[in-house]
């Protein structure tokens, strides 16, 4: 996987925060719009570089969108992250 796209996407603090929100549950649109003082086209080109990013993903009930953590591409981050620090994931594993 290419990190560029996850690590400008992480770049911006309200897009942590998004981050952060999506931590607990998946979320509509609107009600991870509500917790900034942005307003909803903002908050939507936000989600829509964390999604392009692979960080979020994205599913449509009705009409409203549904966010969650990619938990996937997230992992696969604080793996690299990890070999940075010269620590084996099978290692602490054990």
């Amino acid at each position: 996987m290419g990190f560029q796209k996850s690590f400008k996407a992480l770049g911006d603090p309200v897009r942590r925060e998004i981050l952060s929100l999506l931590r607990r549950e998946p979320m509509a649109a609107g009600d991870i719009a509500a917790h900034f003082d942005l307003s909803g086209a903002t908050v939507s080109h936000h989600l829509a570089i964390l999604r392009d990013a692979g960080l979020v993903l994205d599913d449509r009930q009705g009409k409203y969108i549904y966010y969650e953590l990619n938990m996937s591409v997230v992992d696969e981050i604080l793996e690299w992250v990890s070999t940075l620090r010269g620590e084996d994931r099978d290692e602490k594993n054990e």
